[in-house]
Parts: C-alpha cells; structure tokens; sequence
C-alpha cells in the first residue's frame, strides 16, 4: 500500500512519514510486544495527508478556519478510499469482528516530540465503526490540525505550517466504557522524582482524566523495590470518580454517564493490577531510555477491557516536563505565617505560591477582561484554554486530577495550579483577592487576601559539611521535593501526623469499633471498611503506605521513624478517642511514649502499629527504615518494649533492623551507658528535655519565657549524652526544634561533635548558608 503502513511495520526512524505517536506505537509492538499488550492498527502517514491536500488543491494560504472547512469539505482519492478500506476489513479480520470498533487519533510530525508534547492539540475519535464513519473521522482528525489552539500552539513552539504534517492511526478500541482506563507517569508528577510511576484510573473511556471531569484514584509505585521482587505500593488515594465516558450505541456518541455511590467510594484498581501497569511503564520507559542513551520518562495511556479484562498500553510518549528540565537550582517558596483558615483546598500543582485577582470563566468566551496576573477559576480546561492560562498566576478548577489537563499544561507553564477543588466557581467571588499556596505538598490551598510569602534558592552542588544533615518530616506529599535537598536521610518521621491527618481515628477503636457509637464514626468506618476490606486493613495500609512513601522518596538513605508518641488529649480528638482516652491533668507527663505499648489499654493498637512498619521493611522492602522509640522512662520500659516489638515481628538486629532511642528524658542522659546495650544508637528531643530538665510544661503560655533550649543545664545535658554515646560507640544526633530555630545552637552541636543535625526542611537552606 502506498499511504497505508500497519503499526508491526513501522518503526521510530519513521516519525516524518507517521510522527511520533504512530512511530512508537509500531517500535513498541515490534519490540515489546511478547512483554506488553497493545492493540494493533494502522496509520495514514503523512504522504497521505498530503495528498488528500494536493487532490482537492488546498493551500496554506488562507485561515485556520478556512483550512479546517477545506478539508472537511475535501473527498478523498479512490485510490486513497481503497487503501483506508482494505487496511480496515483486513484489521477487523484480524480480531475476527465484522465493522472492528476502533479509535482514530491524530499523530502529527510534530507532536509527542521530547520537546514538545502539544498535549490535546488534535482531535481524537473513539468507538468508530464502518468504513464510512472511519473515513468521516481521519478527515476531521486531519482538520484538527488546524484549530485555532493548535496554530496557536505551534506558532509558539517555533514550527512553521509548511514543516508539518499529520499522520491518523488507527487502532483496535479497548472496551473500556465498563471497566477501568487511565494514564500513567513513569516519575512523580510534581518533584520530576525518577523513582516512581504514578498512575491515575478512573471508571469508562480515559477522556474524563485527560478532560479532568473526574477526580481519579491515584497509585503511586516505587520502581527499584518493584523490581527487586517487593510490592511497594506507596500511595493509594481514592478519588470520586463521580461520572464515567461510555458509548452509546442509540445516539452513536461517547457520553457521560453517573457512577454508583458504592463504586465511587472504591478503588478502580486491584494491587495486582497496579504493580502490572507499573511493570509496562518500567518496560517502556527503559526500552526509550535505552534507545535514546538518557533517562525517558513516559507518558503513557492504558486502557482495560471491559470483555476480556487485560489491561492494554494504548498510547506512549515523552514526559516533556521533567525530562528536559536540568536542575541545578531548587525554588522554594515560604508562605509567611498566617492564623487564617483556607477558604478552599484541593491537589496542588507546581509547587509555587502566587496571589491576585479571581476571574471565575465557565466560558472561553468569556474571557475578554481576564488579564496578565489574574487567577483563572473554572470547572475545568481544554486545548482551547491554553492562550488564557498563559496569563494567569494561578489556575484553580472544580474538577479534575494530577493528569487532566489543567495539571498537565500548567506544569508546562511552570504556573501553580489547584485541581480538583470541588467548589471553586462557587466559593470563590469575581475579583476577589486571594493567596494561591501549592509549596507545601500535594495538597494546595486557597487563602483570602494578599498573604506575603518568600522564595529561597538553593544551588544544587554537593556541599561537604562536617556533620551528617538529615530532615525531620510529617508530610509524605512533601518527601520527593524534600529528598532534591542535600541531605543524608530523614531523622525524625513523625507517625502522629499521618494517623491524625490521614486516618483520623484512634487506633483502639479501630480494633474496638463496637465500643464507639458516635454516627460520623460509624459512617467513616463503614466506607473504610467497604474500600479496604477491614477496618484494620484500612489503617495499616495507610500508615505503611505514607511511611514508605517517606522511605522511597529518599531510598537508599536511612529513615528513621519514631513510634507514636500522642498524648492523651491528642488522641482524644481523633474519632473515637473519647471512649478509650483518660483524663489527664497534665498529659506532657502522662500516659504517653513507651509507657503506652504494653498496657492492656493500648497494646492492641500498638500491635497495628508494628502490623504497618513490618510491612514497610518486608512486604514493600525498604530496610532502609529505623525505628525510634521516644519517651522510655526506665530501663525496664525499655526492655519491656524491645520485647513486644520483636514479638510483633519487628526483632532489632533481625534483617539488619536497628533501633533507636529518643534521648528527651534527664534519667536517658543519666543511664545512657545502660540504655545504649539496648539501643543502637540515639536522637536528642530537645523540646521535652529542656520541659523536662528545667521544669516547664511547653505548653503552658504562661511559661513560654522559661523555655529555653540554650540554657546551661539544658546544655550540659546535650553534651553528656554525646560524650556517654560515642563513649558506647553509638552514633547520636538530634531531631528537636532547637538546631532549626537557632543556627547557632546547631554550630554549638557540632563542636561538641554530634554526628548528625535532622532539621526542619525549612530550615536545611539557611543552616547550609550559614555554614562556615
């Protein structure tokens, strides 16, 4: 055939005759094909194209619109018909259907380009059946080539009309309208971090993701441990998925469609077939790594069968965001300290904080006053959007998830987004002024007013520092960004975070659900119970998982991770805390720490806790995790707790697990020589051994003036417990506040030769600066 190639004969060298999607359609059924799934098809290459152009003399002389009316109006060739017809009767043959239903997309010289992605620029057409509808759709594929944001797109971009050209594959339908599709990143999305895939699913065809109709569950899988034989599946959020796109075979048109209240409150995914996708996007990403002799990161579209149920690789591109970055300098924008609540949250994109004026647009035709420092709120965008997103400072919409394409575009951009808010358009007021921060993670928020906010720069050359500069870290969505920091690991995960921000429920009712009558718990627990599986299926999954997502993010370095150490009125506020929390006059020196492991009112709940860090180290593999136990008052307690963690399954020295002790009480500082044959090794909590040594609650105003890490006797402390541990030939370090509110207590430290500083993040960039 002569302007026919099927996808097995086409390879990469390729792209000017069948561009760069056609092209790695074809190379990765050639080569990849005994290892991934992908539906067969064929291209229209671009000779074509072109002559459909030259037969029905159209130039590219006249307007986009005029072009796009041109070609429509266009009929093709005999000759050309022939062709299009016996590639199509021969691939419906090939899966034994009569009138195959098959996709039409467009694949343009210079789309899917590593510089260039020109993401949703043509038109795509799903569940075409017949010859005539399939001729009907290559030629509007063909004329989207000439939207106004594709010319647009290419005007800015460099190309000229002349240099391009469009090719139109055509590819087997996967029947996704009742089963699962989406896409998927082989890096995180945000940071750029290597180490990850991130795959985004939703219910129906895949458009409602790249659309951002839907907010879609999101997994995220570490890649070295996947392939060392482990399942570590890092993060597993579920999304609404309130609508699904089908086909509807009465109006022969893709439509949306309502998701039951039970299906939206699971997973659209299995574990098993997220760590399938994961091994496809690894295959891919290293087979064009390979090719290309540097690191590719993939875009990559899937697809499940509603008939057979494989999951099928329907599209692959570059990642163009990340890849062509070379990062020497990290931002890192600072919010200043505010009391005000958010008026608004959702998923943050691009890690930056901007401010200005709120233009509320359902419309692009509304568009007319929106200027240059505006922020643009919608439901959602598309392709059409671009030239407006160009201007704003920030972009907020109701709708749509880390891979739709408000996230994709504005990442492009380099301007902060927050998708998927929900109630954006209708809680936001026109011209309102309001503080857009997405720098603290992959939660951003909206804030009213002008909220000043700071940027530090930190150059990204390694910097030889005579102590080892590790992070404290509650925040997993934070950890890819923090891991960019030159820092030897993370000295202090603080598990209190994650159960009250992420769980919310206190662990004894967890094991003790029948005890707590209270109607929001009731409610939480029956669609945890429903999403999971069990109640304590829900907790150790998402403690584990955003404890190893902390340990993947800056694998191979160690983290250590300190027991949870809530205190009575903390627990308290956590859903069902009511009914298993005492009272307690002063719960700075109560029932908190180690003391809590083994008493009957807590010991079912500390086993869940060790249910979850034993599935970090031997389930999702990261040995790199220490555990840390704080507040041991006695050498006894401390024995008492090595005991039932081993019999928990977490032994210390067992698989090379080690395990620390939190250095926080005068008597650990007294004993230490003791308590180091049970340790291997220390951190210094600064703020409960100052409380403790000087006699001052650190919660109680009053006494604010009295708390002071710098003072003599605090001092005299520290530099004891350094002295005593390296005297045991155990390493300490410190994870207290102290070394991050006062650089010159860090250099303090140092000469009394502590062997690591962990820090506060925002701290790490002025103690380097002030580094001699």
């Amino acid at each position: 055939m002569k302007y026919i190639k099927f996808f097995k004969d086409i390879s990469l060298d390729e792209i000017p005759l069948v561009g760069g999607k056609n092209a790695a359609l074809g190379q990765m059924i050639q080569d990849l094909g005994n290892q991934i799934t992908i539906p067969h098809g064929f291209a229209v290459t671009v000779q074509g194209y072109h002559y459909l152009l030259q037969q029905a003399g159209i130039t590219f002389d006249g307007s986009a619109q005029q072009m796009r009316n041109a070609i429509n109006k266009a009929a093709f060739p005999d000759d050309l018909t022939q062709e299009i017809t016996d590639a199509y009767r021969a691939l419906s043959q090939e899966y034994r259907q009569e009138n195959l239903s098959v996709a039409v997309r467009s694949s343009a010289t210079t789309e899917d380009l590593p510089n260039a992605s020109f993401a949703g620029q043509q038109e795509s057409f799903l569940h075409i059946q017949g010859v005539p509808e399939l001729l009907d759709a290559i030629k509007k594929c063909m004329a989207s080539l000439f939207t106004d944001r594709a010319v647009a797109y290419r005007k800015d971009m460099g190309f000229s009309e002349q240099d391009i050209g469009i090719s139109v594959g055509i590819q087997k339908m996967v029947n996704s309208d009742d089963a699962v599709s989406g896409v998927m990143f082989t890096l995180e999305t945000e940071s750029g971090h290597k180490d990850f895939v991130t795959i985004n699913a939703a219910y129906g065809l895949g458009e409602t993701i790249v659309g951002g109709t839907v907010n879609p569950d999101e997994f995220m899988v570490h890649k070295p441990k996947l392939l060392e034989g482990f399942l570590p599946l890092v993060k597993k959020k579920c999304g609404d998925k309130q609508v699904k796109a089908q086909f509807n075979s009465k109006t022969n048109q893709v439509e949306l469609a309502p998701v039951s209240p039970q299906a939206q409150n699971l997973f659209s995914l299995t574990e098993p077939q997220i760590f399938e996708l994961a091994h496809c996007g690894i295959i891919i990403e290293n087979y064009f790594s390979s090719r290309n002799n540097q690191w590719t990161p993939m875009d990559i579209e899937w697809a499940q069968d509603g008939i057979d149920k494989k999951l099928y690789i329907v599209q692959a591109r570059p990642e163009t965001v990340h890849a062509r970055q070379k990062i020497s300098q990290l931002s890192l924008y600072h919010l200043q300290a505010t009391e005000q609540k958010p008026i608004l949250g959702g998923l943050s994109i691009g890690r930056k904080i901007a401010s200005g004026a709120v233009k509320i647009i359902t419309a692009i035709e509304q568009s007319g006053d929106f200027k240059q420092g505006d922020i643009l709120v919608t439901q959602m965008t598309d392709p059409d959007w671009v030239p407006l997103m160009k201007l704003a400072a920030a972009i907020i919409t109701d709708r749509g998830g880390r891979t739709c394409h408000a996230a994709i575009v504005a990442r492009e951009l380099g301007v902060p987004a927050l998708v998927g808010t929900d109630l954006a358009t209708r809680v936001l007021k026109v011209d309102q002024l309001v503080t857009v921060d997405c720098s603290k993670g992959t939660e951003g928020f909206v804030y009213e007013g002008s909220i000043p906010f700071t940027t530090s720069k930190l150059e990204l050359a390694d910097k030889k520092l005579a102590v080892k500069l590790l992070v404290n870290i509650a925040n997993p969505d934070n950890a890819c960004e923090v891991s960019l920091l030159p820092i030897d690991g993370a000295g202090l995960v603080r598990l209190e975070f994650i159960i009250a921000q992420r769980i919310g429920v206190h662990p004894m009712a967890i094991m003790f659900p029948e005890k707590v009558h209270d109607a929001v718990f009731i409610e939480k627990m029956k669609q945890e119970s429903a999403r999971w599986g069990s109640l304590q299926d829900f907790y150790v999954s998402v403690l584990s998982a955003d404890v190893a997502l902390i340990a993947a993010a800056l694998y191979p370095r160690p983290v250590v991770v300190r027991l949870t150490d809530f205190k009575s009125n903390e627990y308290k506020d956590l859903l069902g805390g009511s009914v298993f929390e005492p009272h307690e006059e002063n719960p700075m020196l109560g029932f908190r720490g180690a003391s809590r492991y083994c008493d009957p009112l807590y010991a079912p709940a500390f086993e869940l806790e060790c249910r979850a860090l034993k599935k970090v180290r031997e389930v999702m593999g990261f040995d790199t995790m220490i555990i840390m136990v704080p507040f041991v008052r006695t050498i006894a307690e401390a024995q008492a707790t090595l005991k039932k963690l081993a019999e928990n399954g977490l032994e210390r020295g067992k698989n090379g697990l080690k395990i620390y002790l939190m250095v926080e009480i005068p008597a650990n500082v007294i004993l230490l020589e003791l308590f180091a044959e049970y340790f291997d090794g220390f951190s210094i909590g600064s703020n409960d051994l100052t409380q403790l040594t000087l006699g001052v609650d650190r919660d109680s105003g009053l006494l604010r003036h009295l708390f002071d890490e710098n003072d003599l006797a605090v001092k005299a402390l520290i530099a004891q417990a350094i002295t005593k541990a390296h005297s045991a030939e155990k390493a300490i370090s410190i994870c207290g506040q102290a070394p991050s509110d006062f650089p010159e207590f860090a250099h303090w430290l140092i000469e009394q030769k502590i062997d690591a500083l962990s820090l506060n993040a925002d701290a790490i960039l002025p103690f380097i600066g002030s580094y001699k």
